[in-house]
């Protein structure tokens, strides 16, 4: 099989049939062999009823329906998980994404070497405050965080070899980082093309305030498990050795201070370094235990699905 177009959504009951007839006619033009995953998010209205319609007519869709919303990452990561095609496409499901673009992906991924492509929406059409300028902000850090250089980490329109998504881990809140996770497995060859963006023709946006914060959030725990996450006892044991020596320092400054230099002075107890010595000492113990404690994590975690599913097909 050429493709699997992996499709999560939530409440797009207005668009699922055009987008899918849309995908059926540029497959079917440039004669690939496909199949096209929706995974419903736990929607409330009639998605899932259009998308069972769809399969009667159509033996190229496949869908997954969750019992509730799980998130984006966990519809992506069961998506993936049933993917069959030598290059997967994610894309979104409120029209937004071009499929007219999957051709050049397809060749890019297939012809051109490369590991992953990520779109680009250059020129966008959503509200250039609330939307555009805090995700220019977003993408700046993660660029500088990650080291991935990408314009536009939230498209939601990608491509992909079979091996990447099969050798990466989607939890979370981390569909957003999927570059990066590749990229810490192994997969250099990151490209990005300038894609076409449509304007959202049904329904409202769901990106908002807290989309924004949850986004900087996981891209600070995704810098911290790509620099620790698979040893976490390289931080925590050094932060607990500096603590530690800073702790014994000042124990042994005081003590040599007592015995030989200021005999008659203050207790020890009666002086703010002996506080700090303490405090010190205690906090460099904590900051290996939790080390450790890391450690014995990593070696025992058993890999779990953060999904429940209801139905597929």
């Amino acid at each position: 099989m050429n493709i699997s177009v992996v499709i999560p959504l939530l409440n797009e009951e207005e668009s699922i049939k055009e987008l899918y007839l849309w995908i059926a006619k540029v497959m079917q033009a440039n004669s690939f062999s496909y199949q096209v995953i929706f995974i419903d998010d736990g929607s409330t209205d009639n998605s899932w009823a259009i998308i069972e319609s769809l399969h009667t007519l159509h033996t190229e869709i496949k869908a997954i329906q969750f019992l509730k919303n799980f998130g984006k990452s966990q519809a992506l990561h069961a998506g993936f998980a049933m993917a069959k095609g030598d290059v997967i496409i994610t894309m979104d499901a409120d029209l937004q994404d071009n499929p007219e673009e999957i051709p050049q992906l397809y060749d890019m991924i297939l012809n051109q070497g490369f590991d992953l492509v990520s779109g680009w929406k250059k020129v966008r059409y959503d509200s250039k405050i609330f939307k555009n300028f805090p995700s220019k902000i977003f993408n700046w850090a993660a660029r500088k965080t990650s080291g991935v250089q990408l314009n536009d980490f939230n498209c939601g329109l990608k491509a992909y070899k079979k091996e990447v998504v099969k050798n990466i881990e989607v939890t979370g809140e981390m569909h957003r980082y999927i570059p990066v996770l590749a990229k810490n497995a192994g997969f250099k060859k990151i490209g990005e093309k300038i894609v076409q963006h449509q304007p959202r023709k049904y329904g409202n946006t769901k990106f908002g305030a807290e989309r924004f914060t949850h986004g900087f959030l996981d891209l600070i725990t995704l810098w911290f498990f790509s620099r620790f996450g698979k040893r976490p006892m390289h931080l925590f044991g050094a932060l607990g050795a500096f603590m530690l020596t800073i702790g014994i320092l000042f124990a042994l400054y005081l003590g040599v201070d007592k015995l030989f230099i200021n005999t008659t002075g203050r207790l020890i107890t009666e002086r703010p370094q002996f506080y700090i010595a303490i405090t010190a000492m205690i906090i460099g113990s904590q900051l290996f235990l939790a080390g450790f404690l890391g450690e014995l994590l990593l070696r025992s975690k058993k890999e779990n699905n953060n999904y429940s599913v209801k139905k597929t097909f």
